[in-house]
């Protein structure tokens, strides 16, 4: 349970300052830096090559495996990887082997044409996502194991460095492509996009250097509770041989984390936060999907979007998810998630005006940094929400389930995106209202079951 207590500004501010903070940081960035492959460089490279709004909006699909990982998030609490896992760790080495196949991926997309090879260029994208989505199931992990589970001010303070650092690598991944990409194209080379993710490739690396610098906690605790759960489920079977162990073993590892989200918080609740977990940010999905598409509609070069979208957003994205950690700090998780649903609505209307305006270089900065805005501050709030409902026993599978159930609202119902601009024909300024309304579900819930959520907000 988190205790939040007031404090000065400066005393709050001074979490940030903890050397757990930069671990976690650079955690972040391993995880966000694959979306800029699937999303932004792969959307672009598709427009580019001739594909239409809908089929890009389609090829988002590759998305859902993140709303899914929970499914396998049991084996990567418990499978140890050979080698690997003497060596380096048991999550270092989960994350180590899934950044060696991203690594095979980008190598494979930077020797195909898309026009020639669509269902190829889409498969190799669902690969790097199934790899990033199995990834993240153990940065999630070992991010809140930095974290002692009394900690509730750090806590909230490592959730939004965690998003600080999701940012990071997604919006300098973003910049390194763009910027990439426009010089090499430029420079006469056709397959420059190609030559792109090989250049995105020299970043993975980067990264699991600095993967080694990161202990993991000591695992013999997490260890004994999972035991004493099998042993529960042990002594329903007499006959014990190597079929039973087995079931043991599986029951075990797929019911535990489940049952023990459930007895926590009650069944009806339980529903509630799951169902509110799945609705909050569809409209911010929706947004995300297309406004690289948008962007490029409305007369925006790659460089341009480099720019206003990535370099400048990402320093709005730092300066407010620190801030916004701030304000859940001292205002309380749930304080924090009804002033960002309001926020993101409010800042997606600023894209219907940049829609229906003439084209302006102004104007457009300023819907990427309130949207930046809006977006950071949300996630921060949505991340520290989460970390505070896992049992430490299940730190992997729990947190992946809550993730994953986030994430397919954003993905499953965020890909018909360019359909819905399609039906609209091309009318963004209405698309950019509909997703603003889209946040309104979410919030009535979570004020119905406001009072019966086990969050003490001091």
């Amino acid at each position: 349970m988190l205790e939040i207590k007031r404090q000065s500004l400066s005393e709050t501010f001074s979490i940030y300052f903890d050397s757990r903070m930069l671990k976690i940081l650079l955690l972040g960035t391993i995880s966000g830096f694959p979306w800029v492959l699937i999303g932004s460089s792969l959307s672009l490279w598709l427009k580019e090559d001739g594909l239409s709004r809908s089929t890009i909006g389609w090829a988002g699909l590759i998305f859902g495996v993140y709303a899914f990982n929970y499914l396998w998030a049991p084996l990567v609490d418990r499978i140890q990887i050979p080698f690997l896992t003497k060596k380096i760790g048991h999550r270092r080495g989960w994350i180590v082997l899934m950044q060696i196949l991203i690594l095979i991926c980008l190598f494979s997309w930077s020797v195909i044409d898309p026009s020639e090879n669509l269902t190829f260029v889409i498969t190799i994208g669902l690969f790097i996502a199934i790899a990033s989505a199995t990834q993240d199931i153990t940065v999630d992990a070992l991010r809140i194991e930095q974290i002692g589970e009394n900690e509730g001010k750090s806590m909230a303070a490592g959730a939004a460095m965690a998003v600080v650092g999701w940012w990071t690598g997604y919006k300098l991944g973003g910049v390194i492509s763009l910027f990439s990409a426009e010089h090499l194209q430029k420079s006469g080379f056709e397959n420059y996009w190609q030559l792109t993710f090989l250049i995105l490739g020299i970043l993975v690396i980067l990264m699991n250097i600095g993967l080694m610098f990161i202990k993991e906690s000591d695992s013999l605790n997490r260890k004994n509770k999972q035991r004493e759960n099998d042993k529960l489920i042990s002594n329903k079977f007499d006959n014990k041989n190597l079929i039973s162990n087995f079931i043991i073993w599986a029951v075990g590892t797929v019911s535990g984390p489940i049952t023990s989200f459930f007895k926590k918080n009650g069944f009806s609740i339980a529903i509630g936060i799951l169902s509110f977990i799945f609705l909050f940010k569809i409209g911010e999905a929706f947004l995300g999907r297309m406004s690289i598409i948008f962007y490029k509609e409305i007369g925006f070069s790659k460089t341009d979007i480099a720019i206003y979208s990535k370099t400048l957003g990402w320093i709005t994205t730092v300066i407010f998810t620190l801030l916004g950690g701030l304000f859940v700090i001292r205002s309380g998780v749930l304080k924090a998630m009804f002033l960002a649903g309001i926020i993101m609505a409010s800042t997606n209307l600023l894209f219907s005006v940049l829609a229906w305006s003439d084209k302006s270089e102004l104007l457009f900065a300023a819907a990427v940094i309130f949207d930046d805005m809006a977006a950071a501050f949300a996630t921060v709030a949505f991340v520290a929400f989460i970390s505070l409902l896992v049992d430490r026993a299940y730190t992997a599978t729990q947190y992946a389930l809550l993730a994953s159930i986030g994430t397919a609202g954003r993905t499953t119902l965020a890909s018909s995106s360019g359909a819905l601009v399609d039906w609209l024909n091309g009318d963004w300024g209405i698309f950019f209202i509909l997703t603003a309304l889209m946040v309104i579900p979410s919030l009535v819930l979570l004020w119905t079951m406001r009072n019966k959520l086990k969050l003490s907000e001091k």
